[in-house]
């Protein structure tokens, strides 16, 4: 799996666990969702993003998502 696609599948997963701990935790876990979407935001205006950095040191290989 590229590095992009590793990206993509880890905002997709916290996405989805942040929605659910809102649902059946308590609903200021919706400010893990905002958060979330403006590092999302952030990351395709600057080109930072700290998974990506995580994963490349795990041993992600480089690549385009499609």
């Amino acid at each position: 799996m590229s590095l992009d696609r590793m990206v993509l599948a880890f905002a997709g997963v916290m996405v989805l666990l942040s929605v659910l701990l809102t649902m059946f935790v308590h609903p200021l876990f919706v400010w893990l969702t905002v958060f979330i979407g403006a590092n999302l935001l952030q990351s395709a205006f600057t080109g930072f993003c700290p998974a990506a950095m995580i994963f490349k040191k795990l041993g992600a290989r480089s690549g385009t998502a499609f």
